[in-house]
């Protein structure tokens, strides 16, 4: 039997997984062995040695049911359990659990009444109108196929931003547990912040001995080595992107150098390797941070030293658009202050939904009532070093209103305004719906201005540079919506916002005490649109803070 390479055992357990998910069995246990997976695949030390050294169970996700299995596929390049699943259905249909919105029941369907066995099968049928009139099957979902299918194809292998820190945070843990290797760092699509990460990536200064124990390949998780000497073009190289590197090689040819994986070259010697920073300054370039790096006009900003002080997440200083248990969160309002002031934070900003939000406990008249009164107890005992705000997520109706009376609205300290349904409209009404939400004098945030839903759904068609338009005009600060599923507004955006003179509001949308923290992911995204703190509503101190929120209050009353 061929040698069985960790690759081979993780695309085998993940397609266990996915199998038995569309057995019909339990769907937590099925994604079990997906999560596995993941994580088997960033491990960066032989399986032979984890497997001889009784250690599978010390990987993320990985208990003694798994192991076992692990260990069997290991050494026997296969599965029982697995072939036979491989006899009852071909590969194929496996490729359609990607489409958004298409759960393993439907699959099952697809395939056994449709004769359906892959994703071109199912775009095709889709497009011939085979599914429309299907029993248990329907226009509706022929319609989800068509508008996701797009979603499937790209998204293919990747991962949310959260999901590749923990295992690329685990495998990095790991390898600097390896004698010889004296730093890891990672690099790749996560260090560079993109949204979805295809390119996982560690770098690691290590001895000779070390790098041989450890191969980076047969596995998804690739990990370069370097000495100390060369570690920062190692970095900057494993990084990337492709096209900030062709364009940073082009432009030290310009001034008479040679860039390649070990560093800065002058003639025949190297002059720069052993940090990104000298590298750059060699070169007479600002220092480029890395979520910059994608080949935009960011070279050019560096040899003007026109590059701006990048947003931090120290510079965040309040948690603005969160949830509690009175709609559709976790915690309690309470829990979710403490956890606040816990880490930190000046002031926390409520937005639980509004009525109209029904399907997410959308508050009434009586619950905003109650809540503000408890708002009042907290402040009472919390003020002057910290406070809460009164707001709410109001839903944009479907002719641009907010789904309260203006006398509800006026009650408020803040209100962030967001589409959560009829998404499907037409995009100049869709636009005019938003712009009309925007110009309300009581709106304050407008979130998640797209509605899109990474590798589940694409926005809604609208004509961002018109609302961005209005946002500015009017005042509203646009929403970076911190979750890793939305990261809405778009980083590539960012930069005409800041030019059109939008404030942004970088917002975790928590549901939770621990999604307080999903923040970080709006600050990735803010960077790597280039915005600087001073452009971000809650980088305001308390203060400045509950200033902007009186003044927008002021000019709500006067409008009115």
């Amino acid at each position: 039997m061929a040698s069985v390479t960790t690759a081979d055992v993780v695309g085998m357990l993940r397609e266990y997984g996915q199998r038995l998910s569309l057995t019909g069995g339990n769907p937590y246990r099925a994604r079990a062995y997906v999560r596995a997976a993941d994580a088997l695949a960033t491990v960066g030390e032989p399986l032979d040695n984890l497997i001889a050294g009784g250690r599978l169970t010390e990987i993320s996700g990985v208990g003694d049911a798994i192991a076992a299995i692990i260990t069997t596929m290991h050494r026997t390049g296969s599965l029982p359990k697995l072939e036979d699943m491989r006899r009852e259905m071909p590969a194929g249909v496996l490729q359609m659990l990607a489409v958004p919105g298409l759960r393993p029941e439907k699959v099952i369907r697809l395939y056994r009444d449709l004769g359906i066995a892959s994703l071109e099968d199912l775009e095709a049928a889709a497009r011939s109108d085979r599914i429309r009139n299907a029993k248990g099957l329907g226009a509706a979902l022929q319609t989800k196929i068509l508008q996701n299918i797009e979603i499937a194809k790209t998204g293919e292998r990747a991962l949310h931003m959260h999901r590749a820190d923990a295992l690329l945070a685990n495998a990095a843990d790991r390898l600097r547990a390896v004698e010889g290797i004296r730093r890891v760092a990672i690099a790749g699509d996560l260090r560079r912040g993109c949204e979805l990460i295809r390119d996982l990536s560690l770098v690691a200064e290590a001895d000779v001995r070390s790098a041989a124990a450890v191969p980076g390949s047969g596995s998804e998780l690739k990990v370069h080595f370097s000495d100390r000497r060369h570690f920062g073009a190692a970095l900057l190289d494993a990084t990337g992107s492709p096209t900030h590197l062709a364009m940073l090689r082009a432009f030290a040819k310009s001034k008479g150098y040679r860039l390649d994986a070990r560093g800065i070259w002058k003639s025949r010697k190297l002059v720069a390797t052993e940090t990104e920073e000298e590298i750059y300054a060699e070169l007479g370039l600002e220092f480029i941070p890395p979520e910059l790096r994608e080949g935009g006009s960011e070279i050019e900003l560096a040899a003007r030293r026109r590059i701006p002080d990048l947003v931090s997440d120290g510079d965040i200083r309040g948690i603005v658009h969160a949830h509690t248990d009175s709609s559709d969160g976790v915690n309690t309002l309470d829990e979710m202050v403490e956890a606040t002031r816990s880490r930190g934070y000046q002031y926390f900003g409520v937005a639980d939904h509004s009525k109209s939000a029904h399907y997410a406990g959308g508050l009434s008249i009586a619950q905003i009532t109650a809540q503000h009164k408890s708002i009042d107890r907290l402040n009472k005992a919390l003020r002057p070093s910290f406070q809460v705000f009164k707001g709410i997520e109001s839903d944009i109706l479907a002719d641009g209103s907010l789904d309260y009376p203006d006398k509800v609205l006026a009650r408020f300290d803040f209100i962030v305004a967001s589409v959560h349904s009829r998404f499907r409209l037409d995009p100049d009404e869709q636009t005019s719906r938003i712009v009309k939400a925007v110009s309300n004098p009581h709106t304050t945030i407008l979130g998640h201005m797209t509605g899109r839903q990474l590798l589940r759904r694409p926005g809604y068609e609208v004509d961002i540079e018109t609302v961005l338009t209005a946002c500015a005009r009017y005042g509203v600060a646009v929403e970076i919506n911190a979750n890793p599923w939305r990261l809405d507004l778009d980083w590539r955006w960012h930069r005409r916002a800041l030019e059109l003179g939008c404030m942004l509001c970088i917002n975790p949308d928590a549901h939770s005490t621990d999604e307080i923290d999903l923040t970080h992911w709006g600050v990735e995204m803010a960077r790597k649109g280039c915005v600087p703190a001073g452009r971000v509503l809650n980088c305001l101190p308390l203060a400045a803070f509950r200033r902007h929120l009186d003044g927008r209050k002021t000019r709500s009353r006067q409008a009115a």
